[in-house]
């Protein structure tokens, strides 16, 4: 998640805002703070992982978001969403041409075919996990299941080209090709992040190829939520009126996938694994 108010007139991609208003510049965490961040991981790949397994038509997505509010507390975390900037869910749940942000509702029915993705993140001992999944309801249309397929396999193209001495800008080009190869288009609007003690850190972790945003070296021990965000048509976004659910401008699907990894010397851990819980 990485949109709050000011984004709405800003001309250039930036990651979200932080919970403390002091730039501190890109970290490096420590082992203790390793130690905690694979905790909060965990925790959020738990729950996105039940989530994906639950869901079905007839559901709502405030149904969802209850679940993973109520999951992430049990163990111990705090979601990392609910109040975030008034943020009202624990959850984001966005259909279909809904690209981020979208608010949990009790009137968002869930049905069959749809395109629904999931992002939470979870604090514990103060610090953060964040991971988004894409999730394809029941009998999903070809072109919605191979839009996810794409995206998910561009999300691991970018952590493949993640280690110490690379850059930025080799995430976002294996990003790109990829997505691009598809014919399908980038969204720029919204960036990959730092994360840590704050949900949203230095640096933006672009998706695609660019000179506006800081080219940084990556350095072991550095963490770094990846999130790449593909539209089935063009890559232009429009956001709602109620301020944070963004969708296509054409309408086309969108699709999201997004881990929580630790940058080490010969490539990365993936903290939000969902495979190891």
């Amino acid at each position: 998640m990485n949109l709050f108010a000011e984004l709405l007139v800003s001309a250039k991609p930036q990651a979200g805002p932080r919970i403390r208003q002091n730039r501190r510049g890109v970290e490096l965490k420590s082992a203790r703070e390793i130690t905690i961040m694979r905790q909060a991981s965990r925790i959020v790949a738990t729950v996105l992982k039940e989530i994906m397994g639950m869901v079905k038509p007839g559901m709502t997505t405030a149904d969802l978001d209850a679940y993973a509010e109520q999951r992430i507390r049990a163990m111990d975390a705090v979601p990392s969403f609910k109040g975030y900037h008034g943020f009202s869910g624990s959850i984001c749940a966005s259909i279909n041409n809904e690209v981020v942000h979208g608010i949990p509702s009790a009137k968002r029915v869930i049905r069959d075919g749809d395109l629904l993705k999931v992002d939470t993140g979870a604090c514990f001992e103060g610090y953060h996990g964040d991971s988004c999944v894409t999730i394809c309801v029941g009998d999903a249309p070809e072109e919605a299941v191979k839009l996810a397929r794409v995206a998910q396999e561009s999300l691991m193209k970018g952590l493949s080209r993640i280690k110490a001495g690379n850059t930025l800008l080799d995430i976002a080009g294996a990003v790109q090709d990829h997505v691009e190869a598809n014919g399908y288009a980038v969204v720029e609007d919204y960036t990959g992040h730092g994360v840590g003690r704050n949900l949203h850190e230095e640096p933006s972790v672009f998706n695609f190829r660019t000179k506006d945003l800081p080219n940084v070296t990556l350095r072991s021990g550095m963490t770094l939520a990846v999130e790449p965000i593909l539209n089935g048509g063009s890559k232009a976004c429009r956001t709602l009126k109620d301020r944070w659910t963004v969708v296509t401008e054409d309408g086309s699907l969108s699709a999201q996938w997004e881990h929580t990894i630790l940058v080490t010397d010969d490539g990365c851990e993936i903290l939000t694994d969902r495979d190891a819980v």
